[in-house]
This record gives structure tokens, sequence and C-alpha cells, in this order.
């Protein structure tokens, strides 16, 4: 095996731009990462990252050398998996990561099945609304709200989320109810990290800028600053949707409502999807039955 010595710590320096990454996704100490690329280095007669004290890059040869390494750990998994799907059940780690409070009312309660119903896989559940580098991070497993970002991922549709604009019934009766987009410059608009708020008007997508007294970026922070009659609000319907059915907060302008946005799984663009992260996708896409329901 010596012609394999060092491609694995390769891969995860050059994809975690750090030896004390690759160390902690490999379960490995700093030492042992830098003593394995000397050596590699010193096999091969190049040289394959440019160190800083700040920063580890690949070499034009590095560069080369990662692409065809990341292909054959590639086909290694695919072997291994290819054997592991012999196998009644999943088995191993699941590293998933999910946003914080979407998590919390809909996945971590899947995911406590789906922990359930196998019980040969170790489950690790990071819920944060920090985008986690799934590459850099180990992560196998990434369910995201909203607009997809990054193009190195396969994205599979789950469900999806509204967005409601809502006051309370006692902040509508003091200001009024606004009928119009343009109204919204006369109410005091609760907010959240962005200084607009979207609406689809005629068929397009709208952005209107508001403002108010009050901004946080915690969506039940806002929720509750709206039950208060401290403003209107836009929130996705997991925050408002059971107060809006008991009438505690009242949609408005729902004639501009903007289109839904997706949930999705996402994870690393590996060739062969592996098991357990096809079970768990397939778990949270019967969970979730096809969306985030209204009348869930």
């Amino acid at each position: 095996m010596a012609r394999w010595d060092g491609i694995e710590e390769c891969v995860a320096v050059a994809e975690t731009r750090s030896f004390t990454r690759a160390a902690e996704r490999l379960g490995s100490s700093v030492a042992n990462i830098s003593r394995q690329i000397s050596r590699l280095e010193d096999r091969l007669d190049v040289q394959l990252f440019q160190r800083t004290t700040r920063s580890v890059t690949l070499t034009d040869d590095g560069r080369i050398y990662y692409n065809h390494c990341r292909a054959l750990l590639d086909g290694l998994v695919e072997a291994e998996q290819a054997i592991g799907e012999r196998l009644s059940e999943p088995t191993g780690r699941l590293r998933i990561t999910a946003p914080l409070s979407y998590g919390e009312r809909y996945i971590a309660p899947l995911i406590a099945g789906f922990t359930m119903h196998y019980p040969r896989l170790d489950i690790d559940l990071q819920l944060t609304n920090q985008r986690l580098d799934l590459i850099e991070s180990g992560i196998d497993l990434a369910i995201r709200v909203g607009v997809l970002e990054d193009e190195r991922l396969v994205a599979r549709p789950l469900a999806h989320r509204a967005q409601f604009v809502c006051a309370s019934p006692d902040y509508l009766a003091r200001f009024g109810q606004p009928h119009t987009l343009a109204e919204l410059k006369n109410h005091s608009c609760l907010l959240g990290t962005l200084d607009h708020w979207r609406f689809t008007d005629q068929g397009e997508r709208r952005d209107i800028r508001v403002t108010g007294r009050l901004r946080c970026n915690s969506g039940p922070a806002l929720r509750d600053a709206a039950l208060k009659g401290l403003g209107i609000v836009q929130l996705p319907d997991y925050y408002v949707k059971d107060d809006i059915q008991a009438g505690r907060l009242v949609t408005v302008l729902d004639a501009f409502a903007p289109a839904e946005e997706g949930v999705w799984a996402l994870y690393p663009p590996n060739r062969h999807l592996s098991p357990k992260v096809r079970a768990c996708i397939e778990w949270l896409g019967r969970g979730l039955k096809g969306g985030v329901a209204w009348n869930q």
C-alpha cells in the first residue's frame, strides 16, 4: 500500500486548505499529516503545497495530482459502498446540518425517528444558521432553505416554505391594514438581517425596502415582537403558522405573496450516493410529505 501512502492526507489538506482541519477530518495529528505530505512530496519529487503562516494552497503540480487522487478515493468509496449496499440497513456515522429553527421544528424530530429505525447508524446533527462548508467540515448531508449558493453540491428538493407578512389584531386596529406595497412605508416593520422584504407583483419579484424601530436576527424574537403589537413582520410559515391559524396574527398583503422557496437536501458530488445518505434523504422526503404543508 506504499503507493497509497499520503494520498488521503493530500486530498484532505487540499480540500480544507489547512493541516489542522485535515487532521481533524481524518482523526489524525497535524504532525502526522505534515509527515505524510512531506514523504509524498519526496517520493514524487515535486512540491504539492505552498505553505505560509496564514494559508496552504496547491501548486500547479499539486492541483493536477489532487484531481487524480480525488477520483481514486471516490472510486474506492464507491467500491466499499457497493459492498455495503448488500447489508440490509445503513451503517456508520452520518453527519447532518440544518438551519436552527426549521431544524428544531421539522428536521430533528424526523432524524430522531430515523435514528430509531436504523440502530446501526450514529447520527451527528448540527443545527446552525451558519452555512457550513460540507467538504471542509466533513458533513455528509445539509438541509438548506431558500436560494442555493454552492454549485459544487448536489441538491435534491424535499419540501417548500412560504413567507407571510402579518401583524397582531391589536396593531392593525391601531394603525390600519396596508393594502398596497407602497403603504408599508407608513408602518413599523420588524426587521431581520435584511433591509428589504420580498414580494411578487404582477408575476414579477419585487424587493421592497422597509424600515422600523426593531431589528433582530432571530425569527422567534421577531414573532414575539409581532405578537406584542410592535409592528408588521415577514417570516417563514413555520414561525407564524400556528399563530395565524389561532388568530393571534393576521396576514396582510396576501395578493403580493412571494413565490414559495425550496427546502433542499445537499450533499457532496460523489458519483455513487452512499446508502446512509440516500436512506436519510428518502426518510426526510417522506416525513415532510413533499412540502411544509400549511395544514400540517
